[in-house]
């Protein structure tokens, strides 16, 4: 009998499934990718091979109001290895620069003083100069035009007054922007908070090129490259990390460019072919991912791209955090039906667009077509099924509910990291 050790929070869930039952494995090819050199080397080598851009002291020589964007606390970025880089490098060009660290909460909660320490180190919390973006704080925020989708183009202020704007984060795909980094650092990341409702809007969001790894053609996508052009990001480093969330590849330099080499490496390896199944499982890659309902969506959405019609999608994730969003859970919790949900959504215009809207109608679309049983014994079970999802606490009582519902002999697609691999189209379109 297989076993598979599907992530969950911080450690793995076990899943046995009968010699019997035909099994499809879905995985990203980067966790057998053998990178060359260290992580540390690596970051090294892409700040010492900026792509078509000076290097990072070059570029702080006569800048003396520098600011960095970094991730928040659900994100998976390893920022105590590439933060003391990034200072460091800035400093040995000018050690006169006062640089400033802007946390990129985008719409979430500032992470606590723990949870930087965690994610930097405590000598960078320490030592530095920390900001915390607030998207609905309209003192700190700059207006910058308008964005091509029409909506209004509001940023951090600080980061719009610096005279050198540099962005770390990593690149993976994401399920409606195409893929995660460059760009997403400034929009959603320190937009404010209407610019991120009117770039994620129901139109968008429902765009056929609203895809993991698609950029061409992405409404979203072009939003996002416009305001990072706006607010003149002029250097990134990004990090590409495998599913034990170590990194395997880096890149650095000009916000477009370097993006662009970052996501046709993970395009690489990152591709896999649909494999339709009657149950789909997977998870959301564990600690920080799975914190709440919220991210999960990313997994499910992952999972209904190699589903049958009328599958069963099994998705793993803590949710210790609950469901992440008050309107989020409302929205789900207070409806009759996800196709309720689903029709009010289509019908908001863009200047209405509401928050987390686009979660909730990407949920309400997954369960509309399919049933979801998120497992998990770290959240209120309640809290799962207001949102018209069904849960269990183990994997074991998820597969049997499944398979009460599809037949004991259903075949099953297990994609043990939902949230680090493109599944190609569906034959029928799906």
């Amino acid at each position: 009998m297989p076993n598979f050790k599907i992530p969950f929070h911080k450690t793995n869930l076990t899943l046995e499934i009968p010699d019997s039952i035909s099994v499809n494995v879905l995985k990203s090819r980067l966790d057998d990718y053998q990178p060359a050199a260290s992580e540390t080397r690596l970051i090294d080598q892409a700040l010492d091979q900026p792509v078509d851009s000076l290097s990072l002291e070059s570029l702080s020589q006569n800048k003396y109001n520098i600011v960095i964007i970094t991730s928040d606390h659900t994100r998976p970025l390893p920022s105590h290895l590439t933060l003391p880089r990034l200072l460091e490098r800035i400093r040995r060009g000018n050690p006169a620069a006062q640089i400033k660290i802007l946390v990129a909460t985008g719409s979430h909660r500032p992470p606590s003083r723990n949870e930087l320490v965690s994610m930097m180190g405590e000598s960078v919390v320490q030592t530095e100069t920390l900001l915390m973006h607030d998207c609905h704080d309209p003192e700190n925020l700059s207006y910058l035009g308008t964005l091509p989708s029409g909506g209004e183009l509001w940023v951090n202020k600080e980061a719009s007054e610096a005279d050198l704007l540099i962005a770390e984060g990593f690149i993976e795909p994401h399920f409606f922007a195409g893929f995660s980094g460059g760009r997403k650092s400034v929009l959603p990341g320190i937009a404010g908070y209407q610019t991120v409702l009117a770039n994620h809007c129901s139109t968008f969001i429902a765009h056929p090129n609203a895809k993991s790894g698609i950029l061409d053609g992405n409404p979203l996508h072009k939003d996002m490259l416009y305001a990072a052009r706006q607010l003149n990001l002029q250097f990134i480093l990004n990090l590409i990390l495998n599913q034990d969330k170590k990194i395997i590849s880096a890149v650095s330099g000009d916000s477009e460019k370097a993006h662009s080499k970052g996501c046709r490496f993970l395009n690489r390896y990152c591709r896999v072919p649909a494999a339709p199944a009657d149950i789909v499982i997977s998870s959301n890659n564990g600690y920080p991912l799975d914190q709440n309902i919220y991210q999960s969506v990313k997994a499910m959405n992952t999972a209904a791209a190699t589903a049958k019609p009328g599958a069963v999608l099994i998705v793993a994730a803590s949710c210790a955090d609950g469901h992440g969003g008050e309107g989020f859970y409302r929205s789900m919790a207070e409806a009759d039906s996800p196709e309720q949900v689903l029709k009010a959504v289509l019908r908001t215009p863009q200047n209405e667009t509401v928050p987390d809207q686009w979660q909730f109608q990407i949920l309400a679309r997954v369960l509309k077509e399919h049933r979801v049983i998120l497992v998990t014994d770290q959240c209120d079970p309640q809290v799962i099924l207001d949102m018209h999802i069904d849960h269990a606490f183990s994997m074991s009582e998820a597969l049997r509910k499944a398979q009460r519902i599809k037949g004991a002999d259903a075949d099953i697609t297990v994609i043990p990291d939902g949230v680090g691999v493109i599944v190609e189209q569906n034959p029928d379109g799906r």
